[in-house]
């Protein structure tokens, strides 16, 4: 890969090699600089790249790896180590005990009960709710993929009472259940920011006394500032979730699977295949009424 000597003002870009010539001395440029150097190298490589043959996208897109891995991702050994991350029955109850707003007691029992992502959870809309088989459509982060996940029914039940409660203001966001304040978010996505609601689960989590803080972040850049990092975080409520299924499934770690939406369950998975019905029922007989409505029965046997 050779780039033609070219003069941009008072710079030369220039050279050979997948380096593609640019100097070091505009890295000890300033800030301004800095951006000018990556508009002309970044327009350079949109010219360049099209007409590269295969092999040295490869040597290009190793290079840059590299050099990414080095500087910016993140130990995979996790500092946590055996550290329980998810909530306990006991911690998951107080938790919810502290939370006095509905709309947030509804959003985290989405997490904790269907294990949504708090990307996924926050984007929940009237429209991905079928309300005749009591179904949620979930469009899994990771895998980009649309999944459908039974509501139980306490937690449906909760749902329609707070559409009903809120209708005018779901209407207004466009069908998001979980819409946001006005005033009190700059973005424009109608839901409730991601941010936002990590900050109300730290609250929350504060008021439960749960609040632990178990080391600190290694930052690579100089300019982000050491974070402590909290044993509970919304993502802890997905943990609950999936713990508690596999535990009321007699650790069936396929239904668990299925029921986290994992992309890569394990290779295992490939030649297993489980359906909906029986997702279905460990769902209801994990998070639904089915003992209530068992005990209903048996009095009215009685009769």
């Amino acid at each position: 890969m050779k780039f033609s000597s070219r003069n941009f003002g008072d710079k030369t870009v220039s050279g050979s090699g997948c380096d593609c010539g640019f100097r070091a001395e505009s890295h000890q440029a300033s800030g301004c600089n800095l951006k000018q150097d990556f508009a002309l190298i970044k327009g350079e490589l949109e010219r360049t790249l099209p007409t590269l043959p295969k092999h040295h996208l490869v040597e290009i897109r190793k290079m840059v790896m590299q050099q990414f891995r080095k500087r910016f991702q993140r130990s995979r050994i996790p500092k946590y180590g055996s550290l329980n991350k998810g909530f306990t029955e006991q911690e998951v109850q107080r938790f919810f005990k502290a939370i006095d707003n509905e709309k947030f007691s509804l959003l985290f029992s989405y997490q904790s009960q269907l294990g949504l992502r708090i990307g996924e959870a926050v984007r929940i809309n009237i429209k991905d709710i079928r309300f005749e088989s009591r179904e949620l459509v979930v469009k899994t982060e990771k895998a980009m993929t649309l999944d459908t996940l039974l509501i139980p029914a306490p937690l449906f039940q909760a749902t329609l009472s707070f559409i009903e409660k809120h209708s005018e203001a779901i209407e207004k966001a466009q069908g998001c259940i979980f819409f946001k304040e006005e005033g009190k978010s700059r973005l424009k996505e109608p839901h409730v920011a991601e941010n936002y609601v990590r900050n109300r689960f730290r609250h929350y989590v504060e008021m439960a006394g749960l609040l632990e803080v178990y080391d600190q972040s290694d930052e690579s850049r100089l300019d982000r500032a050491v974070r402590n990092l909290h044993r509970l975080t919304t993502h802890s409520l997905r943990h609950y979730a999936i713990t508690h299924f596999a535990e009321q499934t007699n650790g069936n770690v396929f239904l668990t699977s299925k029921f986290a939406r994992h992309s890569k369950p394990g290779t295992t998975m490939t030649y297993i295949s489980t359906d909906r019905k029986a997702l279905y029922q460990n769902i209801e007989g994990a998070f639904g009424v089915s003992q209530a409505v068992a005990l209903k029965a048996r009095l009215s046997g009685r009769n």
